[in-house]
């Protein structure tokens, strides 16, 4: 099934075809669905994530419960190799730390397992929320991407890059 990482209140796990629906559930919510787009069908948005080439998707166990998924992927060039991670959490579970508890446990497993010296994540420039779980693990502002992405509504929006070095980690 994959590496199991534990944190101090999550359980990470490879997210399976089992989770799509509680995945879907969450990525519904007004505001996960404000920060992730995914179209006229969740489902096969999930659905793809799980699938695509490159990109490790992580189901958030919160006893024993998905609370939301966590990715990473990687640039392996060994001039630039670094790993990336974006989240998504149940919203009815925000403001209780197991967001920055989820980034830190795939951080730990990053820079312990994988060896990366280097960690980037690219929340909206808006989202003072993740910003803030972000910086909770260590996470700097690198400096604004204007115009970086596009919203559901169809308008472009900033994001703050922000990296993590492995001896910078909280």
């Amino acid at each position: 099934m994959g590496t199991i990482l534990h944190g101090a209140q999550v359980t990470l796990r490879p997210a399976a075809e089992a989770d799509i629906p509680a995945l879907v559930a969450i990525r519904g919510t007004p505001e996960v669905l404000a920060r992730w787009r995914g179209g006229d069908d969740l489902a096969d948005a999930v659905a793809t994530d799980l699938k695509e080439p490159g990109t490790e998707t992580l189901a958030i166990l919160v006893e024993g419960q998905v609370a939301g998924a966590i990715q990473w992927y990687a640039e392996n060039d060994d001039e630039y190799r670094h790993a990336g991670m974006d989240i998504y959490l149940d919203p009815a579970r925000h403001g209780r730390g197991l967001g920055t508890d989820a980034v830190r446990t795939l951080a730990r497993h990053l820079v312990a397992d994988h060896h990366y010296h280097r960690l980037i994540i690219d929340p909206a420039a808006d989202n003072a929320a993740a910003i803030r779980c972000y910086e909770k693990v260590g996470f700097r502002p690198v400096g604004i991407m204007r115009q970086y992405e596009r919203g559901s509504d169809g308008s472009w929006h900033d994001n703050l890059l922000m990296d993590l070095l492995a001896d910078e980690l909280r």
